[in-house]
């Protein structure tokens, strides 16, 4: 039996991609249907989001607000569940046609390599899941035939570029970033920065930790790394280029010198809309790019000297194993310290550096290893503030 609508489980659905997601299915009831929800803390917006959408089931991670989220619901037929175990076990329902992955950071590991474990199709808009544990999941998901559609803007740009060219090299890729809040700074500039200054993006609208990590360059090293394992290329073959406008939200340059770009104005649910309904394009109601609107577009190389975040990447990346796991844990960490007011903007590639040369080093880690290589540098990182 054919479904005519696409049933979605949103792993995240209160933070900025969840809500832009939702957007995207409430303009297209004809054809997506939000089957799984879940949030880790806003149980206020996620019974919302459930009395609109309606559902066939809820998760709030948070175990002690499920009584809070079930009593709201209890009037409904929504399904009820808490846990972070509930969140991964819950993609396994058979009802589902593909997982959004919008959780922040390492934790939506699991949830993902239990997707693929289910043979769902993944939305994937959570670059970590590939910076952690990339080998191990492009692995999983060959061995389970999962196809892995990239939500983040930069990578659907280069995946809609290589449509159509899967059988001709690929010479290099050319990820694009804004520069952030603070391109053009000084040393002495950034090191007055405050967390209401970098949460200040210039184009884009995101969660803090990605917001933060976009003002550090760090979000471009990540996607560095994201990059390598979705297309299965070279570090060597990975370009950082800074372009303000956000406007060209990626590039491929192919083996006759050739580049393909993909253009748009800044708005995430493009890429979220393309990632549901690939291959088919569908008509929307978003704002239309003009080129008389964006007479000038420049570009120019990143700062690595006042954001060593980006090199950093590189180098994890370069010596593989569980080093990009170590790189993520330890700047996860530094972000929340940052956040929470408790370290400066500056000591946040101090702290991943510091982490990099202390915690073991695995060549070829398995999940457990994997795990515990995050455990170990959260707390190693933490004791550095």
């Amino acid at each position: 039996m054919i479904r005519l609508k696409k049933h979605i489980a949103i792993l995240g659905s209160t933070g900025s991609i969840g809500r832009q997601t939702l957007d995207v299915i409430r303009e297209h009831s004809d054809k997506f249907i939000a089957e799984i929800l879940t949030a880790q803390n806003n149980a206020d917006l996620l019974i919302k989001q459930a009395i609109e959408f309606k559902p066939n089931a809820v998760v709030i991670a948070n175990e002690s607000l499920y009584t809070v989220v079930n009593e709201a619901l209890s009037k409904t037929n929504i399904k009820v569940f808490a846990g972070q175990n509930a969140v991964n076990q819950i993609i396994e329902n058979e009802n589902i046609d593909m997982v959004l992955l919008a959780l922040v950071g390492y934790a939506g590991l699991l949830p993902a390599l239990n997707a693929i474990k289910a043979k769902k199709k993944i939305a994937l808009a959570n670059k970590e899941t590939l910076v952690v544990a990339g080998e191990l999941m492009v692995r999983q998901a060959l061995k389970n035939n999962v196809s892995i559609l990239p939500v983040d803007s930069e990578h659907s740009a280069i995946f809609q570029c290589l449509v159509g060219e899967y059988q001709n090299p690929v010479e290099k890729i050319i990820l694009t970033a804004s520069g952030g809040p603070f391109r053009g700074k000084n040393t002495e500039e950034l090191a007055k920065v405050t967390k209401k200054d970098a949460l200040k993006h210039p184009n884009w609208s995101m969660g803090d930790k990605i917001t933060i990590d976009s003002a550090t360059l760090m979000n471009k090293g990540l996607e560095v790394i994201e990059a390598r394992w979705l297309f299965d290329i070279l570090p060597n073959q990975i370009e950082v280029v800074v372009h303000p406008q956000s406007v060209i939200h990626s590039l491929v340059q192919f083996c006759d010198g050739s580049i393909k770009a993909q253009l748009g104005l800044p708005d995430m649910k493009l890429p979220i809309v393309y990632a549901l309904s690939y291959p088919d394009r569908l008509h929307t109601s978003f704002k239309r790019f003009s080129f008389s609107d964006y007479p000038a577009l420049s570009f120019e190389k990143p700062d690595t000297d006042n954001f060593r975040c980006l090199p950093l990447a590189y180098e994890a990346l370069k010596i593989g194993g569980n080093m990009p796991c170590i790189m993520n844990a330890a700047n996860e960490t530094a972000v929340s310290a940052f956040l929470n007011e408790k370290i400066s903007f500056f000591r946040i590639p101090d702290i991943i550096e510091k982490c990099m040369e202390k915690i073991q080093l695995y060549s070829a880690p398995d999940l457990n290893t994997l795990i515990n290589t995050h455990n170990e540098t959260v707390k190693y990182a933490a004791s550095l503030f």
